[in-house]
């Protein structure tokens, strides 16, 4: 579970987050959804306790996450793909974060089969394609099997095969009963991939719900998810 509350972060005069308050529940796929700069990333950064709240509370399982035992069992994130070593290779940057999250070396194995990197874990990670750095960003969020997952905007360079394996994989996760949050922009992919949303803009909340309840209040019984979109956030809170 997932729950921010009152959620406030200022840089000196600018607001980024204002008061935000939302819950994410296990056994879905949440999208955390919003214009670029409407304060996802900085939301999922406080979450993971690499900001800190000017005001306002962002717990996991119902703790900060340096109040998490294990952080990266219970939790596990995608930030910035391109944040690993060059000089490593992928299966020695997966070994180094289970070893000193003492995690087994078997679980770096299935984690690397999970996203597909069996051919290529043993090549140093400055060859990677934009692709391949996301997959490797995706498999150390594995790597830990949390039952937290927060994913910012998971599909960039990705190509089609991979977009359809990062969609079906979480679908499959929430369908194990694992809390997914995925932060994105792109609302034809969010309508093919999330059950329930949460919607912000200038850093305040503007809509919560079902994908089908958010579309049918915003864009009507023939509309789209990015029709309503469009129409929440054109209109933006400021």
């Amino acid at each position: 579970m997932i729950e921010v509350s009152d959620l406030t972060k200022r840089y000196g005069s600018t607001t980024a987050v204002d008061a935000l308050s939302f819950a994410v529940a296990p056994g879905r796929v949440t999208g955390f959804l919003g214009p670029n700069g409407a304060g996802k990333s900085t939301t999922l950064r406080m979450l993971l306790a690499l900001d800190r709240p000017t005001r306002g509370r962002a717990l996991i399982n119902g703790r900060p996450y340096g109040r998490l035992r294990d952080p990266l069992r219970t939790v596990g994130a995608l930030l910035e793909a391109s944040c690993v070593h060059g000089g490593r290779t992928a299966r020695a940057h997966l070994r180094c974060l289970a070893r000193t999250n003492r995690i087994p070396d078997s679980r770096v194995d299935e984690a690397i089969g999970m996203t597909g990197l069996d051919g290529v874990a043993g090549r140093r990670v400055k060859t990677f394609s934009l692709g391949m750095r996301q997959r490797l960003g995706i498999a150390a969020a594995l790597l830990g099997d949390p039952g937290v997952l927060l994913l910012d905007e998971p599909v960039n360079g990705l190509d089609p095969e991979g977009i359809v394996w990062i969609r079906t994989l979480m679908r499959e996760l929430a369908a194990e009963g694992r809390t997914v949050l995925v932060s994105s922009h792109l609302m034809s992919e969010a309508a093919l991939t999330v059950d329930h949303v949460v919607v912000i803009g200038h850093g305040r909340l503007l809509a919560e719900g079902a994908v089908d309840e958010i579309v049918r209040t915003h864009a009507g019984p023939a509309g789209s998810l990015e029709e309503a979109f469009m129409r929440l956030t054109s209109g933006g809170v400021r």
